[in-house]
């Protein structure tokens, strides 16, 4: 059965934090809030752990798990980042954004692209994931909750035990999240490209788009 830990969204309580960290750190899958929706979460280092993420979302080896990083820093021991990119990164982080840069040897390679080399990473602002971040000491691996089939993410806790009892070990609870998807902004190549346009807006990092990606 699923541990359900219901927090402050803006003052989440250390211990539950760090009851929810155990849990990771012991090889267990976790749904937690994030600034966008509810993600599902494991140690960036357990492979089965990370095996039972893609068999929950029912998706393959090729599709791409984000990691969530506490903060700049730390962002940059799992990411080639040059000034132009360093610059970018400290307007953007923690916030609405998702980059994908080139991925370092801390990154197993089955989570990162098979081809480029590349992993997407996020700070989030959110500040009971953030909270979990400071618990565990390392950065997560994370997949939207999205359902096999559906289009829009679990955002609804009972919801989430309801339908997930078995599969996730926990579950942490600060209320529905506000259903928006991160702008995902690609720093790999020689100049940054669009991928996705969610709530953040590229103008505040000083980049401009001619078109806007589909």
């Amino acid at each position: 059965m699923a541990l359900h830990f219901e927090v402050h969204p803006v003052n989440p309580q250390p211990r539950l934090m760090k009851q929810a960290a155990q849990i990771l750190q012991g090889g267990g899958v976790a749904a937690i809030p994030t600034d966008s929706s509810y993600a599902l979460v494991c140690r960036l280092d357990d492979k089965a752990a990370a095996e039972r993420l893609r068999a929950i979302r029912a998706v393959d080896a090729k599709h791409l798990f984000t990691l969530l990083c506490r903060d700049l820093s730390e962002l940059a021991s799992y990411a080639r980042v040059d000034n132009r990119q360093f610059r970018l990164l400290k307007v953007g982080t923690p916030g609405p954004f998702t980059f994908i840069l080139e991925a370092t040897k801390e990154v197993p390679r089955r989570v990162s692209h098979p081809s480029r080399r590349t992993i997407g990473l996020r700070v989030p602002e959110n500040r009971v994931a953030r909270g979990l971040l400071e618990a565990m000491g390392q950065p997560l691996l994370a997949t939207t909750l999205i359902m096999p089939g559906e289009t829009e993410p679990l955002n609804d806790a009972a919801d989430i035990i309801e339908r997930l009892d078995g599969q996730v070990q926990a579950v942490v609870d600060a209320g529905a999240c506000p259903m928006r998807s991160t702008t995902v902004i690609d720093l790999s190549g020689a100049e940054p490209q669009l991928v996705r346009r969610g709530f953040g807006d590229p103008a505040t990092l000083g980049l401009e788009f001619e078109a806007e990606v589909e």
